[in-house]
């Protein structure tokens, strides 16, 4: 038998409904979007000084250090689209996010959040599992940190990745998981292109373009296997900007040539392997077809086939 939400109108399934729920008449749904909406207003009156700051306790000297030294430095053995740059986005991130509540505790904030991807080192296919592996047997992390916590934020980092269509188990993962997606049009194209060049290097510019094109909508489109877990966050609000970027062929095409270009100019090594010189009977004919102009997909039929 079906129980009826006053706020939308329906008619649902009682699994549709929580305890509290049932006793006021709305599903889980519309009181997600309530709790949403009373935390934008009061993000809102914050901005304004209408109400004070809330104050998340910062993170303990011990922890930033042994981050700094032991962990960050592991990023490096990673692809260029989750090095340094990416997991100090993620602790900027997940901190903001943890600020909106002050019960967070900090310091495990900031641990998930650095060892979040450590488990790429064995591979992108289980690297959040692997992730969750490597956190609870950390030394510093189980001298630091009560079982409980462990288990925590284990199960925090093992609930991150983006096609996890299951919600996070606890608020840690669902912080995590939002700061891991950092819904920005430059920087997810960017990192796209950067994955795409280390795991596909045949590709030619099309080749890229197509891919990048393919996964931003799989992943991002208004179809996409996305999830947004804190809907009062920066990313729900850019994701709907980003699809109306997806239908702009033009300006995401303009877009990804920009990022390529930067791309290529910071990261290529070129390395010069022909003669520069032919002589009377050389087999030879494609004289300065570089390797340059193959990469961009502009060598010619006749010379490279």
């Amino acid at each position: 038998m079906g129980h009826y939400c006053w706020k939308c109108g329906q008619y649902l399934a009682n699994e549709k409904f929580s305890g509290k729920g049932h006793a006021r008449h709305i599903c889980k749904k519309c009181m997600a979007e309530e709790r949403a909406h009373r935390r934008q207003l009061l993000k809102e009156k914050r901005e304004r000084g209408e109400i004070p700051e809330l104050k998340l306790k910062p993170v303990s000297q011990k922890v930033i250090d042994y981050v700094e030294n032991e962990i960050i430095p592991r990023y490096a053995a990673f692809d260029k689209a989750h090095q340094e740059s990416h997991v100090r986005m993620v602790i900027e991130q997940s901190i903001k996010l943890a600020e909106h509540t002050p019960a967070m505790n900090s310091d495990m904030v900031y641990i998930i959040a650095t060892f979040h991807d450590l488990g790429l080192v064995n591979g992108r296919e289980n690297h959040h599992k692997e992730s969750r592996t490597i956190l609870e047997a950390d030394e510093f992390v189980k001298s630091h940190f009560t079982r409980k916590q462990i288990v925590t934020m284990g199960r925090a980092v093992e609930d991150h990745r983006a096609s996890n269509q299951k919600k996070p188990r606890n608020g840690y993962g669902m912080i995590v998981a939002e700061a891991d997606h950092f819904i920005e049009a430059d920087t997810i194209i960017r990192r796209t292109i950067q994955y795409g060049l280390a795991n596909y290097p045949k590709l030619d510019k099309a080749g890229h373009y197509q891919r990048t094109i393919e996964h931003l909508n799989e992943k991002y489109g208004p179809k996409g296997y996305l999830k947004i877990w804190i809907p009062w966050s920066d990313n729900a609000r850019n994701l709907k900007k980003l699809h109306v970027l997806l239908a702009d062929k033009k300006k995401l095409e303009d877009i990804f040539t920009v990022c390529l270009q930067i791309i290529w100019k910071t990261e290529l090594v070129w390395v010069d392997a022909h003669p520069d010189i032919t002589l009377p009977g050389d087999y030879y004919t494609g004289y300065h077809a570089m390797a340059f102009t193959a990469i961009m997909g502009k060598v010619a039929p006749e010379i490279g086939g």
